[in-house]
């Protein structure tokens, strides 16, 4: 005869049942209604109006949108270089919200990793591209003896093809050699995900190429989550998922398959863009279907079978409200 289970067993079950459904359980990034405001010149700016986002393990995918739209705030924030004002943002199980300054140093150490768009925020001009790869290893008291940590610096820089690179001191590498070295150092310490501000920014469209064939390198080989922040849509383009943001919330978002054609046997990749709706059930139409439609202040709602039918207000304009 089994016992019945005790009070604390059946909460522990109930806090289990209530985590497996929770927003984003299953999420290696997971923003909540996320908000993040500012005070400028006594103006109250909200950067985040109650963003969401999830991203799995194992993806690669972009982060885009126009010059203040968020989306920087938010990689400062995924970065824990940041705090969020309100709502929720969890990476690898770290609560970015409640994190003391020691746990916040560490999470950027052996958590993330970060690339910045600027080469020479990337490595200290000092340092060999060998000498730069090891030293969040050192700084992280990781990694065991220094042979050790120079053969995995060595290992890196082979995995991103700059290992001729490696007693090269910055300014003896072209733009792309340093990114591909900075990426090195961002990886050393075997982070959950990677961050990357505008990585291919500063290089030509070629050079922008390798250095994103390296992420893809990242991704594929070593199984890195890669979240990247671009305005180039040939980097975009190259990405399986690809997140808008405006006005701080998520707005649209592509996804991108492979099919291969029965007749022909012909493998294309297909796009479809997506509008995000929000965990309040709020939706962004894109901009040119609302100038298409000529929709302002209000639009009608109609429920149908399989589908919500979205239409501009046609109604007399002496009866619309105003603010």
């Amino acid at each position: 005869m089994t016992s019945s289970p005790t009070f604390d067993e059946l909460a522990d079950r109930a806090r289990a049942a209530r985590d497996a459904t929770a927003y984003g359980h299953d999420a290696l990034i997971t923003c909540d209604r996320l908000v993040r405001g500012f005070s400028v010149d006594g103006v109250e700016v909200q950067a985040l109006q109650g963003l969401d986002l999830l991203v799995r393990q194992g993806e690669l995918m972009a982060l885009v949108g126009a010059s203040g739209s968020g989306k920087s705030t938010l990689m400062n924030i995924l970065a824990g270089l940041d705090r969020p004002t309100a709502g929720a943002a969890r990476v690898a199980g770290h609560d970015l919200l409640t994190l003391s300054s020691r746990e916040r140093l560490a999470y950027r150490r052996r958590t993330v990793g970060f690339v910045w768009q600027q080469t020479s925020r990337n490595l200290l001009p000092y340092l060999t591209a060998a000498q730069n790869v090891a030293l969040p290893l050192r700084l992280a008291r990781a990694g065991g003896r220094r042979r050790a940590q120079a053969e995995r610096a060595t290992e890196l820089l082979g995995l991103l093809g700059v290992a001729e690179c490696r007693d090269r001191r910055p300014h003896e590498m072209s733009g792309g050699q340093q990114q591909r070295v900075a990426l090195a150092v961002a990886l050393v310490n075997d982070p959950a995900v990677l961050l990357a501000d505008e990585p291919t920014g500063e290089l030509d469209s070629e050079t922008a190429e390798q250095v994103f064939a390296a992420f893809r390198t990242v991704n594929e080989t070593l199984g890195t989550t890669v979240v990247i922040v671009t305005h180039d849509q040939s980097v975009a383009a190259e990405v399986r998922r690809t997140v808008a943001i405006r006005d701080g919330r998520t707005a649209t978002e592509v996804l991108r398959r492979s099919e291969v054609d029965s007749a022909t046997g012909r493998e294309s990749l297909v796009a479809r863009e997506y509008a995000m709706l929000d965990r309040a059930g709020r939706l962004q139409l894109p901009a040119e279907y609302v100038r298409a439609l000529g929709m302002r202040d209000r639009v009608s709602l109609e429920l149908e079978p399989d589908h919500i039918a979205v239409r501009p207000d046609t109604g007399p304009d002496d009866t619309a409200p105003r603010a």
